[in-house]
């Protein structure tokens, strides 16, 4: 790593890198679209398992803790009963989503070759 002023400049190459820790929450299975379902605002977490589909209960709330930990998703927990919590992007967390939008983009442009080139690999 390099210094930058009082910065550090990061090398995702460097394995001693924190910038690596970065780009393994982004490549976690869950981030991309929690990140793509809080878009839209203040969600719930049934609203979020129920857009997202698929993901385990305990598995959602490991990725919301996380994201939350690395300052992407905001958690506000209401005093009311039964309880209230709600979840959404920080100003850091909203800051992925115009490279989300483009690999978002990119993949629902590009499955069908994806795909193909898979089943080419199978025959």
């Amino acid at each position: 790593m390099e210094t930058k002023g009082n910065w550090l400049q990061g090398d995702v190459f460097d394995r001693e890198c924190p910038s690596r820790l970065v780009l393994s929450r982004l490549g976690d299975k869950w981030t991309i679209l929690i990140v793509i379902a809080l878009s839209s605002g203040v969600h719930r977490f049934s609203e979020l398992r129920d857009r997202i589909g698929e993901v385990t209960p305990k598995v959602l709330t490991q990725s919301l803790r996380a994201l939350e930990r690395d300052g992407i998703v905001e958690r506000t927990v209401y005093a009311v009963v039964p309880p209230k919590v709600e979840y959404q992007l920080t100003d850091l967390g909203r800051s992925l989503l115009e490279p989300i939008a483009a690999v978002k983009a990119w993949a629902e442009s590009n499955y069908g070759a994806v795909l193909d080139a898979r089943a080419r690999q199978l025959t």
